[in-house]
């Protein structure tokens, strides 16, 4: 069959292929121009936006240099920028097995320095419950913003809370029952009663925690007690003529001093379970801090309301705002640390340890009076508690931490 002329022309044209024959020198001239062409345009698109004369100049302040350093450089560039007091706060804190020992000491040692500065510098009688008040508000501040700062939760699981809760619930209590005390007692009384508050510790830990209370424990307690009743025999026996001479002449103040003596011994066994509850609670949380944050969070508003209610509210002057200030921030450390001290040790030893701050003010007592020939019964308590504290740090914490 054949094919239409026209379709096969239309075929033919398709597949037509021109054949250009040139002289040898022209693709070369072709090729050349073609590159320059093309070198000229990529001159034009990588030209620099400056030229050479604006091109910035190199110097030591321009020059690049490695960001990075040898991660051993870095570590003794940051030790050696560390001052020795960090150093030695962290030591204390984490860096040694008597870290909860030292951190009972230290405590107790701002404790020492809290008094001093009192005696000291203050001019003006604020209330007690008012002064409480300003401690526990800036206790709380001061928690809150460094576990916010820390990215700390401010409360854990549901367990953790009802043991923070009870720490609180405990603390504000014992803390309105010594205030009451002490505004009922004479000082010596006041002072023995709370002392017996690390011997109730003790107790209550071996009750509720099931601590182990062995007999250097007990004859470490017995002796740092015996060392403050030396302190105040005579204060004792002096106060109690006078008690007696009131009683007699009034009836009323017989129920009043048995009151207040009961008062106390409540706050000292509500003190020992509050120390039970911030071991608990501090090792439960793994983080110390939050016994304290909860204690300021429940005490401060509680405390103000008692200032509104049982005491007139005193305006405190400059000298004594700066005070207060100075001794809330102390003993917001000195919290702190005490619950440290609870989170890392056993309750009877760092118990023992807080008795450190009575020997050091009758220490400091008889040097800042510069007594020619200081009594026997300073002498002897100073010496029992100094051996006391001496014989728990000697022996040291348990092997087998629990």
């Amino acid at each position: 069959m054949g094919t239409p002329p026209s379709e096969s022309n239309e075929a033919s044209s398709d597949h037509v292929v021109e054949l250009i024959v040139c002289d040898a020198s022209a693709p070369s001239s072709a090729v050349t121009d073609a590159d320059a062409d093309t070198d000229s345009d990529d001159k034009d698109q990588i030209a620099p936006l400056l030229s050479h004369s604006e091109r910035p100049k190199i110097n030591i302040f321009t020059a690049s240099y490695p960001r990075r350093k040898p991660r051993d450089e870095v570590t003794r560039l940051l030790e050696s920028e560390t001052s020795p007091l960090i150093q030695f706060a962290l030591w204390v804190w984490n860096g040694s097995r008597y870290s909860g020992l030292l951190c009972m000491a230290l405590s107790s040692t701002i404790y020492f320095v809290m008094g001093v500065l009192t005696n000291i510098f203050s001019v003006q009688a604020i209330p007690l419950f008012e002064t409480a008040f300003t401690r526990c508000a800036i206790i709380l501040i001061l928690s809150y913003l460094w576990l916010r700062r820390s990215e700390q939760p401010l409360f854990g699981t549901s367990h953790v809370r009802i043991i923070l809760l009870l720490r609180a619930l405990t603390g504000c209590i014992s803390m309105s029952s010594f205030v009451y005390c002490f505004q009922r007692l004479p000082f010596s009384y006041a002072i023995v009663l709370n002392s017996t508050t690390p011997i109730m510790a003790s107790i209550m830990a071996r009750v509720f925690l099931r601590e182990k209370l062995k007999i250097a424990d007990i004859a470490g307690l017995a002796c740092s007690f015996f060392g403050v009743l030396f302190f105040f025999r005579e204060m004792l026996a002096t106060q109690g003529q006078l008690v007696k001479a009131k009683e007699a002449s009034n009836a009323y103040a017989k129920t009043g001093h048995i009151f207040a003596i009961l008062f106390g011994i409540f706050s000292s066994i509500l003190g020992g379970t509050s120390y039970c509850l911030i071991r608990a609670g501090a090792k439960a949380s793994d983080q110390p801090l939050l016994t304290v944050f909860s204690f300021g969070l429940l005490a401060s508003p509680v405390m103000g309301i008692c200032t509104y209610i049982f005491e007139e509210f005193v305006l405190p002057g400059f000298q004594s705002i700066l005070l207060m200030l100075v001794l809330s921030i102390l003993a917001f450390f000195a919290e702190v640390l005490l619950a440290r001290g609870l989170q890392l040790e056993r309750t009877s030893k760092v118990a023992n340890i807080q008795y450190l701050e009575a020997a050091l003010a009758q220490f400091c007592s008889l040097a800042l009076t510069r007594v020619v020939a200081p009594s026997f019964d300073h002498l002897a308590g100073v010496l029992l508690i100094v051996i006391s504290v001496c014989c728990t740090l000697y022996i040291g914490p348990d092997k087998e931490m629990e």
